[in-house]
């Protein structure tokens, strides 16, 4: 078994563990997408059989099926446990090895891997498609939209500006490193850790590997358990297309997710609640590892007097509804006047049953909630106010109908947690003062939404609020902007991504002065003795108009 075990878990993907209560019959099954091992005891010497051949360069994935099954043992070992975190151990210094051995550098190497990328979102459409509408019933307008083309146009603007992203940056010189050469270069990390989200599974995935392979990295991905089919599809199906010496996946629920961040990365991109996120970062400082955190938090919306209701209500219902409101960035609440909630109720109401019919629970365009543990926190927060919209609800499907709550209170549970949810509460202001100093009186949103006729009014809340970001009468579109940043600020995270932005995130950009080895009567004006007079010289020579040099 020695002498088996290690060359079989270097082709190990998925894990999973077997069994009835007779300790005899008890089995132990290890299981790829290419090779199949099962190791019977523990009443007996444990022996292998092979059922498959192994495919080259497989090894990508790590992890067990559901957790449920994996506190089972065999006699007094859990075997399934040791040899899972040995995989992981293993797994983790063979893509440090590659990394070191410089094999992610190359921008053709990176191109390779872009492209790969390129065609595992081309090959897999229906497969993805298929996959998001069995985790979150998913259109395939709403796949399209949302998930497979933002991905697919992150590869395609990554792959046309890779070589000049690489490319080192010159900056400006003072009098003193005039004959040298001063830059900036863009360096790989090393092995980063991505953990992505269930609420949209394919672009909170490939969105950040695009900037971390770009920028020459090592990846580790950890794809939400609570997405499955997603899951599913990125352990199986996008190893094939990746090379497997620098790229692997780790599956697992929260257990798995603790070990894996007892283990030392070089950067650490976790997309998520904020619960989780301060576990992530308290992992991450025990190594002094960097982390980019994309949290979430209450995103307000303001709506002015001075607007046209309709529009606003077809705005607001469209990217509040959208993917039954699980949308980190979607409006958690409306903040407006008495007299503009009478005007945007039958407008909201109007726009819902344009959108999604006279039972919206039939509608193909509406999604459902992911899980029953959501949806019962979610049916949960719907006794708090009055229904003015909706209200209803099926368990059997997890289905909650786009929903309007008026005579909210702040102190209620719904305006103190992120909802997350088909759910759209309104809160009385008197006055645009009253709305900034609610919005300042809270953590920092990761979006923050104004509507109104007036740009004064726009502008006014864009100056006097803080958020991670701002759209003027409008919902989410900025997000189909490549050369704007996405990050949170605050509670609602810290770092950003997006086009190139990703390739900085994962990229150290290292400052490089290389100077002359001659030249050493003009440097000797540094060393002691020192003197008014060289003294004078030196800080003349040490200015420049853009920037200065704290040491010489």
């Amino acid at each position: 078994m020695r002498g088996v075990l290690p060359r079989a878990v270097g082709h190990l993907v998925k894990i999973q563990v077997r069994g009835d209560k007779s300790q005899d019959d008890k089995k132990l099954t290890y299981r790829s997408n290419w090779l199949l091992f099962t190791i019977h005891g523990p009443r007996q010497p444990p022996f292998y059989k092979a059922e498959g051949e192994p495919r080259p360069g497989s090894g990508g994935t790590v992890g067990s099926e559901r957790r449920r099954q994996g506190s089972r043992r065999m006699g007094s070992t859990n075997w399934w446990a040791t040899i899972r975190m040995n995989h992981i151990e293993d797994t983790l210094q063979r893509l440090r090895e590659a990394f070191n051995a410089g094999r992610t550098r190359p921008a053709t190497f990176r191109a390779a891997q872009l492209r790969a990328l390129g065609r595992f979102l081309q090959d897999n459409k229906q497969l993805l498609q298929d996959a998001l509408a069995q985790d979150l019933h998913k259109s395939a307008f709403e796949s399209e939209v949302s998930e497979i083309a933002i991905s697919r146009g992150e590869v395609t603007l990554a792959l046309r500006n890779l070589r000049a992203w690489m490319k080192d940056e010159r900056v400006p010189k003072n009098l003193a490193t005039q004959l040298d050469s001063a830059f900036i270069r863009k360096e790989p990390f090393g092995l980063v850790l991505i953990v992505a989200p269930w609420n949209y599974p394919l672009n909170l995935t490939l969105v950040p590997l695009v900037g971390a392979l770009a920028a020459g990295n090592c990846v580790v991905l950890k794809p939400s358990e609570i997405s499955s089919s997603m899951e599913k599809v990125l352990a199986e199906v996008l190893p094939r297309y990746l090379d497997q010496s620098c790229f692997a996946v780790v599956l697992g629920g929260p257990q798995e997710m603790g070990q894996l961040l007892e283990h030392k990365f070089d950067y650490i991109f976790f997309t998520g609640s904020p619960r989780v996120g301060r576990i992530v970062m308290t992992a991450a400082a025990k190594h002094l590892t960097p982390v980019t955190l994309e949290l979430g938090g209450k995103n307000p919306c303001y709506v002015d007097d001075n607007c046209d209701p309709q529009t606003v209500a077809n705005r607001v219902a469209w990217f509040r509804y959208f993917n039954a409101g699980q949308t980190c960035v979607a409006p958690d609440y409306i903040l407006c006047s008495p007299e503009t909630q009478e005007r945007l109720l039958p407008a909201l109401q109007s726009a819902i049953t344009r959108f999604y019919g006279n039972d919206p629970q039939s509608s193909p365009d509406l999604g459902r909630i992911i899980n029953q543990k959501q949806f019962q926190r979610l049916r949960a927060l719907l006794g708090c106010g009055r229904v003015a919209i909706g209200g209803q609800s099926d368990e059997s499907q997890r289905y909650i109908a786009p929903t309007v709550l008026v005579d909210v209170q702040e102190t209620e549970p719904v305006m103190q947690e992120e909802i997350f949810g088909p759910i759209l509460p309104i809160v009385s202001v008197r006055s645009l003062d009253e709305a900034i100093d609610f919005i300042n009186r809270r953590e920092k949103p990761l979006a923050l939404y104004a509507f109104s006729n007036s740009s004064q009014v726009v502008e006014r809340m864009l100056a006097q609020t803080s958020s991670g970001a701002f759209c003027g009468n409008d919902g989410f579109m900025y997000l189909t902007l490549t050369s704007l940043p996405f990050g949170g600020v605050g509670a609602s995270g810290m770092g950003r991504y997006h086009g190139k932005f990703s390739f900085d995130t994962f990229s150290h950009h290292r400052a490089c002065l290389l100077r002359r080895p001659g030249m050493e009567k003009v440097n000797a004006l540094r060393y002691p003795p020192n003197s008014q007079r060289y003294l004078r010289v030196l800080l003349v020579a040490m200015e420049t108009c853009c920037c200065s040099c704290t040491l010489l």
